[in-house]
């Protein structure tokens, strides 16, 4: 039995999907999931649905009973701090895992681990730390390592479509892994579907190139057939819009913490390998997902 949380979204959704073609027949699938209705009714037939939030420990315990392996993604909460949003919302799943002799865990974190700015990188240094707390239970445990994600970029969709202008607080030239979602789902399917492994450790899953907004740029420009550039905001005008839409203070604060961390090489401490490189490339990715998000 494999337990999905977040099954509905981006990178759950890939997951589910992908389990549903390659598990087994004899695996069983359980998803954890506030509204049901999200599910197409094709996967509600074919899975064990528990209803409510993975952070209540009522939930988490009905749908970690009997489990062989879970998948472990928090979506972050920004109306709390970065040590509650992270750790405080994992807690409860933390003490079911051990309660119910779950023996394999895969999560979803972040680079970083082992830098000299991990200790200071706001968001991910809570995903570290919720890392080493599910660790702590005594699971075998794999935290895929990822960078910053090319679906961030869909939040930009508006602003390129309208402005040809997309937003960062990195240096234009600084070079950094990116990944798809489509990759890390690839990468956490193979994991729950292969539970020989023991102990707890990370796989970075790095797109197959380090990419700087410069290239992104330049990229983008080329794919979707129109100029798009690049324009780095500063810290102060992040905090201040984020602040103002009614996001909690400390949780922007981390945010901004992780961007720092990031153009100080945050997401440099994994040597690239053909085992740590994923597949789909950014042109790919804007052909297949960022073209009709902006030109429709």
């Amino acid at each position: 039995m494999i337990v999905i949380t977040a099954p509905t979204g981006s990178i759950g959704s890939h997951l589910l999907s992908r389990l549903l073609r390659s598990a087994p027949a004899e695996e069983g699938l359980r998803v954890v999931v506030r509204d049901p209705a999200r599910l197409p009714d094709e996967v509600r037939e074919r899975v064990e649905v528990i209803t409510g939030s993975h952070g209540d420990p009522e939930v988490v315990d009905r749908a970690f009973a009997d489990a062989d392996a879970v998948f472990w993604l928090v979506p972050p909460d920004s109306s709390l701090s970065p040590e509650a949003a992270y750790s405080g919302f994992t807690r409860p799943a933390a003490q079911a895992l051990a309660a119910h002799g779950v023996g394999h865990v895969v999560g979803v974190s972040a680079l970083g681990r082992g830098t000299p700015v991990a200790d200071r990188a706001g968001l991910v240094t809570a995903s570290l730390a919720m890392d080493d707390l599910v660790a702590s239970t005594g699971v075998a445990h794999r935290a895929l390592a990822c960078p910053s994600f090319f679906e961030n970029l869909l939040e930009e969709a508006d602003s390129i479509r309208e402005n040809g202008v997309f937003t960062d607080l990195v240096d234009a030239d600084r070079k950094a892994p990116m990944v798809a979602v489509t990759d890390i789902a690839a990468a956490a399917a193979a994991l729950l579907l292969d539970r020989t492994w023991t102990g707890a450790g990370s796989v970075p899953v790095l797109g197959p190139r380090d990419l700087s907004p410069a290239d992104l740029a330049r990229i983008m420009t080329e794919q979707l057939g129109r100029p798009v550039r690049y324009e780095r905001q500063s810290y102060d005008d992040l905090y201040s819009a984020l602040v103002g839409h009614g996001l909690d203070e400390a949780f922007v604060q981390g945010i901004v913490d992780m961007k720092r961390a990031k153009d100080d090489g945050l997401d440099a401490g994994v040597p690239r390998t053909d085992e740590s490189s994923s597949p789909t490339t950014f042109e790919q990715w804007c052909v297949q997902v960022l073209k009709p998000a902006v030109l429709t």
